[in-house]
This record gives C-alpha cells, sequence and structure tokens, in this order.
C-alpha cells in the first residue's frame, strides 16, 4: 500500500495538478493586484475619484462603544468589492483564455494518420476472396 501511494504521487499527473495550482494561485494574486491597485483606480478616476472598494449599501449603522462592551457593529453590502472581484474574474478569464490560445499555437499539429483502404477498395477485396 505504501508502494502505491508512492507511486500515486510521485505520477506524473499529481505533480502536474501541484504546479498548476501553485502557478494559479500566483496568477490570482497578479491579477488581484493588477484590479485593486492599477485598474480600479483608473476606473475610480473616471467616475469622480470614487473608491469601490469602500462602495457599500448600509443596512444597519454601527451603535454603540466597545468600552461600554454593547458595540453594534455596520451590516452592509459591500457591493464595491463585488465589482472589483467581478472585474478580477474578466481579467483572470482573458489572461487565461491568452495563455490557451497561445498553447494551441504552439501545439504541433496532429499527423494525419495515413489514410486506409477505401470502402470500395475493402469491398473489392472481399469480391476478390470471395470468387477464389
Amino acid at each position: 500500500m505504501l508502494k502505491e501511494f508512492k507511486e500515486f504521487i510521485t505520477g506524473g499527473n499529481v505533480i502536474e495538478f501541484a504546479v498548476a495550482v501553485i502557478m494559479a494561485t500566483a496568477i490570482g494574486q497578479v491579477v488581484t493586484g493588477f484590479v485593486n491597485d492599477i485598474v480600479m483606480p483608473i476606473v475610480g478616476q473616471f467616475t469622480g475619484g470614487t473608491d469601490f472598494s469602500q462602495l457599500k449599501y448600509i443596512l444597519t449603522e454601527a451603535s454603540g462603544s466597545e468600552e461600554a462592551g454593547n458595540l453594534v457593529t455596520e451590516n452592509a453590502i459591500r457591493w464595491g468589492s463585488w465589482v472589483n472581484t467581478i472585474i478580477n474574474l474578466l481579467i483572470v478569464g482573458l489572461v487565461m483564455f491568452m495563455i490557451i490560445k497561445a498553447y494551441n499555437k504552439m501545439k504541433k499539429p496532429a499527423e494525419d494518420a495515413p489514410a486506409g483502404p477505401s470502402q470500395e477498395d475493402l469491398l473489392g477485396e472481399i469480391r476478390d476472396l470471395l470468387k477464389k
């Protein structure tokens, strides 16, 4: 059982999958940084200096104080952060599309298999064998 586990772990598919997960995490962090630090400030500039990550619809205001022990935190729908996440998703999708497109261009086209005899040729051979 230990031998089978070792073969499984050292097999190509598991290692390739692990590398893919690590690379996806790194790409995700880069794209998130790109969206939050570059794209959204530009979008905010065109929308009058708005910081989308801070946009929210407040359902319940914060009240009380921490010292008194009756602090009620704010309850809000943070839709601006969600807009950032959607833009992040679109950029990740675009990056993945470009990577797959480049990968498909680099792949060698499959060699055309040599065409076998046609159906007519095979039927002709069967006919000739049956005549004999």
